[in-house]
């Protein structure tokens, strides 16, 4: 049997938060932008606090290579060796010449794929990580999928254009935010300037990041654009103030570098993350039957965070379920109830409770063994 308790603040001992992104965002629709779809989402939990045409498929460019360099990063080691071949220093497009035969490491040759946008240097490492590029696309998409990138679908590792090559803003926010995650891809793309070796020449290349975000918006911290004439211009950035990362993706966008910085601003003055679930509160105690403890308390583990505004936090509850008791033996990390959180009738997120102590059966053989224990204690006090 379960007993309700709605409190203000919720808890939980070892967690699972699944969040819902779809609360209402459309105060947010009166900004001026001239992308074709854009979405504004916080980076941590994913709620999209902007949107225009952000479901809708297109094409994305170079923004591809974001997909290409956290692959890169997942499944081979940065001090790896990549070998250049035809095929891949005889790409079009932008490149930071790179010659057939030429060696360089897989770190570098990722500095020259994502500040220069080098196609050379995204074919190198998908034949390098996945021995050929399409087993790298492969692995690119089964990538997509597991993030939750269901409406994106690569062709390349580059983004030239191809059928069947395509994205949605939401996506590649989605994509943009997981990449970030990772420490070696942030260190990449919030890079400005990067030399890298140049085999055979007297002279160093020198790469400049060609994402202006870096240098013109405060807390700017990534990460691609990218261009052809079948996508137009495509940006997806990010910045962090105040604890919260923002990613913000404009596709086919004259002004791609304007609509960014505009629906990044709605997000930093309009949201901020708040507390929702809070560390070290007792939430109440769950009873044992037939155990070694009569009962065990519930305790909050950890700060869980949310993007809200003033208004939607004053309307932030929590439903919180707990068993009212439950039969030993009882094992940490045992499911004992779950709390729920809703935003303006919403359910937004659900967090699971489990156990923290482990709590034996009251049993003959326990019983006997705590005798046994008092016994011997008892014999050593006597000596």
């Amino acid at each position: 049997m379960k007993k309700i308790i709605t409190k203000s603040t919720a808890v939980f001992v070892a967690f699972m938060l699944m969040f819902s992104y779809n609360v209402d965002v459309s105060h947010a629709q009166t900004i001026d932008i001239s992308a074709k779809s854009a979405v504004l989402i916080e980076a941590s939990t994913g709620r999209v606090l902007y949107q225009k045409n952000a479901y809708e498929k297109m094409p994305m460019a170079s923004t591809t290579k974001i997909m290409t360099a956290i692959v890169a990063l997942e499944f081979a080691d940065v001090s790896d060796t990549v070998v250049v071949s035809q095929n891949a220093s005889g790409i079009e497009g932008s490149s930071i010449w790179l010659s057939t035969g030429e060696r360089m490491s897989l770190s570098d040759m990722l500095f020259g794929l994502m500040l220069a946008s080098g196609n050379d240097a995204a074919i190198a490492i998908a034949e390098h990580v996945g021995g050929s590029v399409e087993g790298f696309v492969a692995m690119m998409n089964e990538t997509a999928q597991r993030i939750g990138a269901y409406n994106t679908h690569f062709v390349n590792p580059n983004g030239l254009p191809a059928d069947n090559h395509y994205t949605t803003a939401y996506d590649l926010a989605l994509i943009s935010a997981y990449a970030m995650q990772n420490d070696y891809f942030c260190q990449i793309v919030k890079t400005q300037y990067k030399t890298l070796p140049w085999d055979g020449h007297e002279w160093e290349r020198v790469v400049k990041n060609k994402n202006k975000i870096l240098w013109n918006y405060e807390g700017g911290n990534g990460i691609k654009t990218g261009f052809t004439k079948a996508a137009g211009k495509c940006l997806s950035a990010a910045a962090q103030r105040n604890g919260m990362q923002l990613v913000a993706v404009a596709l086919d966008a004259p002004n791609m570098f304007e609509d960014c910085m505009k629906i990044m601003n709605h997000g930093f003055e309009n949201y901020q993350n708040r507390l929702v679930l809070g560390a070290g509160e007792l939430m109440g105690e769950v009873k044992v039957e037939q155990g070694s403890e009569e009962s065990f308390s519930v305790y909050t583990d950890e700060d869980i965070y949310y993007p809200m505004t003033d208004e939607e936090f004053a309307q932030i509850e929590k439903r919180v379920y707990l068993e009212e008791s439950v039969r030993a033996p009882v094992r940490f990390g045992d499911t004992v109830g779950c709390v729920d959180i809703w935003l303006k009738g919403s359910k937004i997120g659900s967090v699971i409770l489990r156990s923290s102590v482990s709590i034996r059966e009251n049993s003959f053989g326990f019983n006997l063994q705590r005798l046994l224990d008092f016994w011997l204690n008892t014999r050593m006090l006597e000596f």
